[in-house]
């Protein structure tokens, strides 16, 4: 991957396979949307110490604001069985016809509306960057939403809302060189390094 200069997500996999990877890419990698494992005890996020490791690679990590990763909701045990329901009667969404997959989905939206979820907000979310910012420094630290896969929290449901990070980042006292570096500059300056490492 460092050869073709594709950049590496360490996102979905295990601490182990992050060290793994940390180890043998000669490029920085990225966490694509994952969030702080101090602030929110979720497989999802990484640990302080893999934060650091980050750091030592040159890699960032993109804030995910997929509120479940963000902030755990309060137990709603009614919630939680209705929705189990629906996954067992569809087979977890898996090897359904179209019209099976379309019911579904029904059932799942119907259920959302019925039992709201108490979402994380954008405090929460720039708990997280201020805890990572403490631990690896601005230089590491960015944001990849998670929009397509569920992500959102109350006060940022979609990118028309993303100022609200930015509001919220200025209040806490970041300057616009920081800002732009968590919205842009970081990702983009391991953008480069990747391509740089694989010209070589």
């Amino acid at each position: 991957m460092n050869r073709l200069g594709m950049m590496i997500d360490i996102s979905h996999i295990s601490d182990r396979s992050v060290l793994d990877v940390l180890k043998y890419s000669k490029a920085p990698v990225i966490a694509s949307h994952s969030c702080a494992k101090a602030i929110c005890n979720n497989p999802r996020n990484l640990n302080d110490d893999l934060l650091r490791a980050l750091k030592t690679n040159g890699g960032v990590i993109q804030m995910c604001i997929l509120s479940d990763y963000v902030k755990k909701s309060p137990p709603n045990p009614t919630r939680d069985s209705v929705f189990k329901a629906i996954r067992v009667k569809y087979n977890n969404f898996e090897g359904l016809t179209d019209e099976q997959t379309n019911a579904g989905h029904k059932e799942w939206d119907e259920a959302t509306l019925r039992y709201p979820r108490q979402l994380a907000t954008v405090k929460d979310v720039v708990d997280h960057i201020d805890h990572i910012v403490k631990v690896i420094g601005i230089d590491y630290v960015g944001i990849g939403t998670d929009f397509d896969g569920g992500g959102g929290v109350a006060d940022c449901r979609d990118v028309s809302q993303m100022g609200n990070i930015t509001l919220e980042l200025v209040k806490r006292g970041y300057t616009e060189k920081d800002i732009q570096k968590i919205w842009s500059g970081n990702i983009m300056r391991v953008l480069d390094k990747v391509e740089q490492i694989a010209k070589k």
